[in-house]
C-alpha cells in the first residue's frame, strides 16, 4: 500500500470512528448579527476541550456566483458570520481577523462589507465596542497580494466578538476553502455553496468529521446588463455540530492534511455563447496547460543561454554521472534560494534567473533541467505539494502543488534532484519535499505519472566514545561523531547559522551536563556526498553520583533518550518520520585499578513486526575495559495509527533501558 492510500484509509478510518462522537445537524441555524444571548456568556469548553482558550459559538458561510456589472462576467462571492467567546488570554488572537486580497491586472478581490464588534457582560448588561475605523490595517505583501487586518476592541477574558463581512471575486478558478475545524471547539459550522451549471468544480474534502451534506437543483436569475438569464444551479450545504478542537501531534507533515475541509477547483466551462473548455479535467489536459504556460513549460525550452552556458560548466567531461554533477554543483553554488516554494518561475527566462543569482525553487530547478537536457541527460520536472503545504489528493488538481524537483535517469539509475540548497546531493533533496509522492511531468507525451519520492537509505548519526575513568569520578578522551543524510544535513545546517564555531559548540553543550570540549575539528563541511564527521577531545564531570563505597551512573552519559516521544495513550494520525533513521552509540570506558563491577545492564533487543524498527543494546567487559552498544533502527518513514502502539512500547523500551546504570564498587 503507498503512503498516499495508507492515509486515504486513515482518514476514512477517522471518519468512521468519529461519525458515532458527533452530534448530526437535522436542520439548519440562523443567527442575527448583534444579538447575543445571555447565555453565551456561560459558554466553556467541555470534556477534552475543557481547558481551550476560545469556543467558536458559530462559523456560518455561503458562496454564490453573480454578474459583475463592470464587466458582464460571472464573479465569485463569499460572506461569512462568525462569533467566538474568548475564555482565556490565549484566545484573544480570536478577536483580530485576517483577509488576504489577490488583484492582477484589473482583475481583484474586493472586500464589500464588514462589521465587528466586542461585547462584554457588565452589570448584567450586554455592552457593545464597534470596531474602530483607526484598527484597520493593509499590509501590501507583494505586487499581487494585500492583507488587511482588523483589531477588535475591549477584548478580555469572557469576552463575545463578531466578524460579519462579503467579498467579492474575479478570480473563479479555486474558490475560497470552508474550515469547519480549527485549534479550538466549534459549536456549529455551515457552509452552503451554489454553482450555475456552466461551471463544473472538483470538490476537495478533508479530515475525519461527519459533514452531513445536502444538495439540491435550484434556479437563479442572473442579470446581464438589459438582459437576465436564468440558470440551473447545483446548490450544496456541510453542516458539523460539536466539532472537536484539532490537537497538535508529533511527527505529521501538517494539520491541514486533518482539518475537515471543504475547497473546489474549477474542472470545466459551458458558459452560453462560448466554446467548451476543458480546464484541469485530467493530467493530460494539466500537463498540455503546463506545456505552453511561459514560467513553465515555455522556460524549459528557451534553452539559448543554457547551451552557451553549458561549455563552461563542463567543458571537456563526457560522463554522464560527471556532467550531471558538474551542473548541479554549478546550479547550487550560483543561484541563491529566496526561501519560496513554487512551481511556476517568477522569471520567463532562465537568462534572467542566472543573471539575478536568486530566485523561488522553480526559477532554480527548472534552470537545472534547461542545462541538464542541453546536456543530453534525461530529465523531467516532477511537481509536488511540500509537507507545510499538506498531502495531494491524488486526482488531478493542479493549485494543490506548490513545488518542483527534478528526476534525472543516467542508464539503469533514476535520480532525484533539488538545487535550492549547496548542501544538497542527488537523492537528498529538502525535508520539506519528503511528501512521500511527485507528480513526474513528461512535457513531449503531455501525461504525468505518480512516482516516489521515498529515501530508503537511513540517515545515520553515529556516535563514538572512547575514555578513562579517573579516581576523581571524570571522564577524559575522545568522541568522534559521524553523520548521514538528513541528520549531516540539518547539522551542516546548523554549523553554518551559528556565529562562529564558539557558538555552535556552546549550542553542542547545552544540556550536556559536565562537558568540555577542545581541540573540536569538522571533517567533510563541503562534501555533502561524504559523512559529516566531527571530533573533538572531551572533559566529562558531573556524571557519577557516589553513595559510600559505590559509584554508579548511566553508561550513555548525556546522550541517551530521556523521554519517550510517543505519550498519548491512542493515536489518531499517522506517524509520518519524513525518513529511515539510524542511531548508534559507542561508549569504551577505561576504569582506574580498585574499581570493580557491582551491576551492569543486561544484553537486550526488541524488534517490531515485519522488522519496521528495532532497538539493540549490547555491553561486554573485557579486564578493565567495558564497551556498551546501543542502536535505534527506524527502517521506514510512515506508521499508520494501528502501528502507534508498537512504536510507544519500543522507544518506552529504549527510556528504561538506557536509564540503567553500571555500579562500580571501589575497594
Amino acid at each position: 500500500m503507498n503512503k498516499k492510500n495508507a492515509l486515504v484509509l486513515c482518514l476514512f478510518l477517522l471518519a468512521s470512528f468519529s461519525y458515532a462522537q458527533l452530534t448530526v445537524v437535522s436542520k439548519p441555524k440562523t443567527f442575527k448579527y448583534g444579538k447575543i444571548e445571555l447565555s453565551e456568556f456561560d459558554t466553556k469548553g467541555s470534556g477534552a476541550d475543557s481547558a481551550a482558550a476560545a469556543i467558536t459559538l458559530f462559523d456560518v458561510g455561503k458562496g454564490y456566483f453573480d454578474v459583475s456589472p463592470k464587466t458582464g462576467d460571472f464573479v465569485y462571492v463569499f460572506e461569512r458570520h462568525i462569533r467566538y467567546k474568548i475564555i482565556g488570554k490565549a484566545g484573544y488572537d480570536y478577536a483580530n481577523l485576517e483577509l488576504s486580497f489577490y488583484r492582477r491586472n484589473s482583475d481583484e478581490t474586493k472586500l464589500d462589507y464588514m462589521d465587528a464588534a466586542t461585547y462584554n457582560l457588565e452589570d448584567g448588561k450586554i455592552v457593545t465596542s464597534k470596531l474602530n475605523k483607526d484598527a484597520k490595517f493593509s499590509e501590501k505583501q507583494d505586487k499581487n497580494y494585500t492583507v488587511k487586518k482588523f483589531a477588535l476592541p475591549n477584548v478580555k477574558e469572557g469576552s463575545i466578538v463578531e466578524y460579519k463581512y462579503k467579498m467579492t471575486s474575479d478570480f473563479i478558478f479555486t474558490l475560497k476553502p470552508w474550515y469547519f475545524q480549527r485549534e479550538i471547539p466549534t459549536l456549529y459550522s455551515e457552509y452552503e455553496i451554489t454553482i450555475p451549471e456552466y461551471y463544473k468544480y472538483k470538490p476537495r474534502t478533508g479530515g475525519y468529521v461527519f459533514l452531513n451534506p445536502k444538495q439540491e437543483m435550484v434556479n437563479k436569475t442572473f442579470i446581464l446588463g438589459q438582459q437576465s438569464l436564468t440558470a440551473a444551479c447545483s446548490k450544496q450545504v456541510y453542516r458539523a455540530e460539536n466539532v472537536p478542537a484539532l490537537k497538535k501531534e508529533s511527527f505529521i507533515t501538517t494539520m491541514d492534511d486533518y482539518l475537515s475541509k471543504i475547497g473546489f477547483e474549477l474542472s470545466s466551462v459551458t458558459v452560453p455563447g462560448q466554446v467548451y473548455k476543458e480546464i484541469t479535467s485530467s493530467w493530460p489536459q494539466i500537463v498540455k496547460g503546463l506545456k505552453g504556460e511561459e514560467n513553465f513549460g515555455a522556460f524549459i525550452n528557451r534553452r539559448s543561454y543554457s547551451k552557451s552556458l553549458l561549455k563552461d560548466i563542463i567543458k571537456s567531461e563526457t560522463n554522464p554521472d560527471n556532467v550531471t554533477q558538474l551542473i548541479f554543483n554549478y546550479v547550487k553554488n550560483n543561484i541563491k534560494w529566496n526561501k519560496e516554494h513554487y512551481f511556476y518561475t517568477s522569471e520567463t527566462n532562465p537568462k534572467a534567473v542566472f543573471e539575478k543569482k536568486a530566485g523561488n525553487s522553480a526559477d532554480i530547478n527548472l534552470c537545472l533541467l534547461t542545462l541538464l537536457t542541453e546536456a543530453n541527460i534525461t530529465a523531467s520536472p516532477v511537481l509536488l505539494s511540500t509537507r507545510e503545504n499538506g498531502a495531494h489528493p491524488g486526482f488531478p488538481m493542479l493549485t494543490d502543488f506548490n513545488n518542483v524537483l527534478v528526476q534525472a535517469v543516467i542508464g539503469d539509475k533514476t535520480i532525484l534532484l533539488d538545487a535550492t540548497d549547496k548542501d544538497h546531493a542527488p537523492n537528498l533533496i529538502a525535508y520539506q519535499n519528503l511528501n512521500h509522492e511527485g507528480l513526474k511531468i513528461d512535457l513531449a507525451n503531455e501525461n504525468a505519472e505518480w512516482i516516489s519520492l521515498e529515501t530508503t537509505h537511513p540517515s545515520r548519526r553515529s556516535i563514538s566514545m572512547m575514555l578513562t575513568l579517573d579516581k576523581e569520578n571524570k571522564f577524559n578522551g575522545k568522541l568522534y561523531l559521524s553523520s548521514t543524510g538528513y541528520e549531516a544535513l540539518n547539522l551542516r545546517d546548523k554549523y553554518r547559522s551559528a556565529a562562529n564555531e564558539l557558538d555552535y559548540l556552546k549550542d553542542y553543550k547545552t544540556g550536556k551536563t559536565g562537558l568540555g570540549v577542545k581541540n573540536y575539528k569538522i571533517d567533510n563541511l563541503n562534501d555533502p556526498a561524504e559523512p559529516l564527521v566531527e571530533t573533538m577531545d572531551v572533559l566529562i564531570e558531573d556524571n557519577i553520583e557516589e553513595a559510600g563505597n559505590l559509584a554508579y551512573f548511566a553508561p550513555l552519559l548525556f546522550e541517551r533518550t530521556k523521554e519517550n516521544p510517543f505519550r498519548q495513550e491512542e493515536r489518531v494520525f499517522p506517524v509520518d518520520f519524513a525518513y529511515p533513521t539510524e542511531e548508534n552509540y559507542r561508549i569504551t570506558i577505561d576504569f582506574p585499578e580498585g574499581y570493580q563491577l557491582d551491576k551492569t545492564p543486561k544484553n537486550e533487543k526488541i524488534v517490531l513486526p515485519e522488522d519496521k524498527a528495532s532497538f539493540t543494546f549490547l555491553f561486554a567487559i573485557d579486564q578493565n575495559k567495558l564497551m556498551i552498544t546501543s542502536k535505534i533502527q527506524v527502517r521506514k518513514s510512515f506508521f499508520t495509527p494501528e502501528e502507534y502502539q508498537d512504536l510507544k512500547e519500543l522507544f518506552k523500551n529504549v527510556v528504561r533501558k538506557q536509564a540503567e546504570q553500571i555500579v562500580f564498587k571501589k575497594s
